[in-house]
Order: structure tokens, then C-alpha cells, then sequence
């Protein structure tokens, strides 16, 4: 279940243009976190997928093994340099706990790890609604590194420098926000 969060609205100013028209409640929902992890030693990938059935390897397609798990619902790449990637995560800590989750379960089936792993959120995406239909043109002029090419991609996208995240904005007010590290760039408002 992804997380909700009201965005604050403001009151059209006369000076201003309005972006949205027929504003209704806006809405930002965390869908995915990516976590890195790495780890002290190299990994025995076949000694893993022998011991384990929510493994899966085949190196001859991709160089890593997949390890999912069912709660928390992610999947985590291990490759045998040391590092781990979590995707499917919905907030940071549930990251975090996937990874010790599978670091656990790798000891319990007798696979070696020494120490913690070493873990770094590196992306989180979301997905949500601004509650009403947006001019992407008239928004392109007024957000600064905004691009909008409706012939090659629907959604204008608009790369902000502080936080450095990108944001696609398309006309229906539906948004997509990517590149954030940290829970607050994404969803800013308590």
C-alpha cells in the first residue's frame, strides 16, 4: 500500500495565473524506494540459489541474483562484488528493513556475512495528482528548466536544482517525482 499525503493548496492570487483549473484535494503517493547495500565480502551467488528457493540466477541473462521477498514485498540484486540493490520498497525504513531482512535470512540458511551492510537510499519515486487539468505550454514558459516536446513525450519535465529532483507534469495534473534521496524532497509537506 503506497503512502498518501495532502498536498497544501493555495488561493489563486489575481496577479498570478492559475496553473490547475477545477482544483480538487492533491495527492502524492510513494511507489517505489531503491536502496543500495554493500557489504565487507564478495558473494558465492551459487552457493546462495542452492540454499535458497525465493532465489533466482542466471548469469548467463544478467550477472546478479534476485532475491524477493513476500513482506516486505521487494526484490533485492545481490552481486558477488558486495553489493546489493532493494527495489520495490515503499518508504526508506521499509528499505532498510528488506535488506537486513534478506542479510538475516542469508545467515539462517548458512551463507557467511561478516558485519552490517552499509545501506544508502538512492532514489525514491512518486506518483499523484494536482486535482485538476494543467496548460503544459503556459507552464513551460513560467517554470525555469522546464522542457516540454508534446510530439516526442506527453508530460512537460520540469528538473529542479534544489532538491534535485525531477518532476513530470502532464495535463490531466497527474505528476511523477523521481531522483530524490530523502522522503522530504519528495513529499516536502508534513
Amino acid at each position: 500500500m503506497a503512502s498518501t499525503v495532502a498536498l497544501p493548496t493555495r488561493r489563486a492570487r489575481p496577479d498570478r495565473p492559475r496553473r490547475c483549473e477545477g482544483l480538487g484535494k492533491a495527492f502524492i503517493n510513494i511507489e517505489n524506494v531503491v536502496a543500495t547495500a554493500s557489504l565487507k565480502q564478495d558473494f558465492d551467488l551459487n552457493s546462495i540459489v542452492r540454499s535458497s528457493p525465493s532465489a533466482e540466477y542466471r548469469p548467463e541473462t544478467f550477472p546478479g541474483l534476485v532475491y524477493k521477498l513476500k513482506k516486505p514485498k521487494t526484490a533485492t540484486l545481490i552481486f558477488s562484488s558486495r553489493k546489493m540493490v532493494c527495489t520495490g520498497a515503499k518508504s526508506e525504513r521499509q528499505a532498510k528493513k528488506a535488506v537486513m531482512k534478506v542479510v538475516d535470512e542469508l545467515k539462517k540458511k548458512g551463507i557467511v556475512i561478516v558485519g552490517k551492510p552499509d545501506i544508502t537510499i538512492q532514489n525514491i519515486v512518486a506518483s499523484g495528482g494536482l486535482g485538476g487539468t494543467m496548460d503544459l505550454e503556459k507552464s513551460t514558459y513560467s517554470l525555469e528548466r522546464a522542457m516540454y516536446e508534446p510530439e516526442q513525450f506527453p508530460g512537460l519535465i520540469y528538473r529542479m536544482e534544489d532538491p534535485k529532483v525531477v518532476i513530470l507534469l502532464f495535463r490531466s495534473g497527474n505528476i511523477v517525482v523521481t531522483g530524490g534521496r530523502n522522503r522530504k524532497f519528495i513529499v516536502p509537506w508534513p
